[in-house]
């Protein structure tokens, strides 16, 4: 399952559903209710989202999928997907310049590369956030580890924009590692929030890079992960932005779920009042847990022009990009393959420059694999 994501324009806003029209006399938290399409809307300050659900199945001895690529292998209906991979599954080398990339993983591995010699493997609940500012390339691939079992993949990325003084910044990245990603559970243990980005019941998130929009925190930036198990019956706290910020659901897996005591079909997206809370239930004798994605956030407020992996202000701006990037390639591919994946015995690990880091707990041999 592939689910990809689009910036909410004022024709959205401005186009209720009978649904729409309906709870809005009842002064319900939800402006607008609709299947998620392809792709489906984002508010600003995010530019784009992609869930991917992959059933990756066991690889051979070079990590590599049982069938080729051919490029733009994107079947929404397919089990698994090569992508722009060819023999391995993933994104070889690209370019970015104008915005942030958070790559929040729930189950497998993922291998980064980028044009600034940084590197690492991470996953299985770890979250790299990454700021392209004036220009970056990297690679983002799935070497299926596994030899002797599938290799299923979960993950989201998200696009956060940046504001115009921001978006020629020197690029960076940042490793949130699962021990030690925020989390929030109930008491009666139903539900649990895995928190990215933002604030909940006085729990921050890891702090972003410095230049992100989510880095002060009036920009009032959320993302979260909720999951429901059967019975569980939880309210979304009104937004510290009230008004000023967007919030959008999205019901991406499960097949019981009730927001305000409305039964919503799977696969359903939301936007919703920021200054309202909002109580989701995932009924008792549901057939397994209910999963959410929250975006959340103060919109910008400036022009946005995108082309593309270049997200800028102007047109003329987007073209100066082309430029810089046919001129400089960014600092150039330090890789010996633009798909480049690291050796099945490597653990995770984050590298940036000479330093290398590792997970809370893990063992020290792994760096010396």
């Amino acid at each position: 399952k592939l689910i990809t994501c689009r910036r909410i324009t004022q024709n959205d806003r401005l186009r209720p559903s009978p649904y729409h029209q309906s709870m809005s006399k009842s002064k319900s938290a939800i402006r607008k209710i609709a299947s998620l399409s392809f792709p489906f809307a984002t508010p600003e300050p995010f530019l784009f989202c992609v869930y991917h659900k992959d059933d990756y199945p066991a690889g051979n001895e070079k990590m590599e999928a049982p069938r080729v690529g051919n490029g733009m292998d994107f079947d929404p209906k397919a089990k698994w997907r090569m992508y722009h991979g060819d023999k391995i599954p993933g994104f070889p080398q690209h370019p970015h310049r104008g915005f942030e990339t958070i790559t929040a993983t729930m189950t497998g591995l993922i291998d980064h590369t980028d044009s600034l010699k940084n590197g690492g493997r991470y996953g299985d609940g770890d979250l790299q956030w990454m700021t392209a500012g004036k220009g970056i390339v990297h690679g983002e691939m799935f070497p299926l580890i596994n030899k002797d079992k599938p290799n299923p993949l979960r993950f989201f990325q998200i696009w956060l924009n940046l504001p115009k003084k921001n978006k020629m910044v020197d690029p960076d990245y940042i490793m949130h590692w699962a021990e030690e990603v925020k989390k929030v559970t109930t008491e009666d243990g139903k539900t649990s929030v895995t928190v990215w980005a933002g604030e909940l019941d006085g729990v921050k998130a890891l702090p972003p890079p410095v230049n992100s929009w989510a880095a002060d925190e009036k920009n009032d930036v959320a993302v979260w992960h909720i999951v429901l198990k059967p019975g569980a019956k939880w309210t979304i706290p009104a937004a510290k932005g009230g008004k000023s910020s967007n919030r959008s659901l999205y019901y991406i897996e499960g097949k019981s779920l009730h927001v305000e005591g409305k039964k919503i079909d799977p696969k359903t997206y939301m936007d919703v009042n920021a200054a309202m809370p909002i109580e989701v239930e995932n009924p008792k004798g549901g057939s397994g847990i209910a999963e959410l994605l929250m975006l959340q956030g103060k919109p910008i407020g400036e022009p946005v022009a995108q082309h593309g992996p270049f997200v800028m202000n102007t047109q003329g701006e987007i073209m100066q990009a082309f430029r810089d990037y046919q001129r400089t390639k960014f600092g150039g591919w330090p890789w010996d393959e633009d798909a480049y994946v690291f050796p099945r015995t490597k653990g995770r690990f984050s590298k940036k420059g000479k330093k290398e880091e590792l997970p809370p707990g893990a063992k020290e041999e792994s760096k010396k694999a």
